[in-house]
């Protein structure tokens, strides 16, 4: 039941028609990108709603208006950016395979959203999907719908590893989230040898080599 009500949340969150960009909009905005800089200064467990509420310039009981909490502001931006990384991945996709590949590793491992920075923001969004019925199931859909788009990549490809599109889009999430995972906690791998690694085992098991 309580899975239920959170994807009843999140979708009820995507079918919202666009709006105009009202001053409500442009404070929203606000308390996202204080949220953001929050994080990535003290993390998420340490930042507090007075701390989200300073960073956008207005009191915490003014912030309320706008969401109910810490938890709540954290749920509705990671629906956000999980909603344009897909929109970016999947921009890709009139591609060919191959060049499908080298759009996926440049964007994750080479692109603003992939300095050391935002890896840790990403990071501290997932460990607090743990608790949080609602990331929880963002992430989930999120994890889905990278695993059909790689599956979809591989599908188009001539050969695959262990002639499954679905298996090797597994095995290849696994890399693209463990690879900007190490590179966050292991200092002998950088971005570099995390995009030449993704890069060159996503063209292995793509029969592309």
């Amino acid at each position: 039941m309580i899975r239920l009500r959170a994807m009843s949340k999140a979708n009820s969150q995507r079918q919202r028609p666009p709006r105009s960009d009202s001053r409500g909009d442009q404070r929203r905005r606000r308390i996202f990108k204080s949220l953001h800089d929050c994080i990535l200064s003290q993390g998420y467990v340490k930042t507090t709603l007075a701390d989200i509420a300073s960073g956008a310039d207005m009191s915490a009981s003014h912030l309320l208006y706008y969401f109910k909490g810490k938890e709540a502001i954290l749920e509705q931006y990671f629906e956000n950016v999980s909603v344009l990384f897909l929109n970016r991945i999947e921009a890709f996709s009139h591609e060919q395979p191959e060049e499908q590949i080298n759009s996926l590793a440049n964007f994750w491992f080479r692109s603003e959203a992939s300095t050391v920075k935002e890896i840790g923001f990403m990071l501290e969004c997932f460990g607090a999907a743990v608790n949080d019925e609602v990331l929880r199931v963002t992430k989930a859909e999120f994890d889905e719908r990278c695993k059909g788009y790689l599956a979809a990549i591989f599908d188009a490809c001539d050969s695959v590893f262990l002639d499954n599109s679905k298996d090797a889009a597994e095995i290849g999430y696994g890399l693209m989230i463990g690879l900007r995972s190490a590179v966050y906690f292991d200092d002998d791998i950088d971005l570099e040898d995390a995009h030449r690694l993704f890069l060159s085992s996503m063209r292995t098991m793509g029969g592309l080599d």
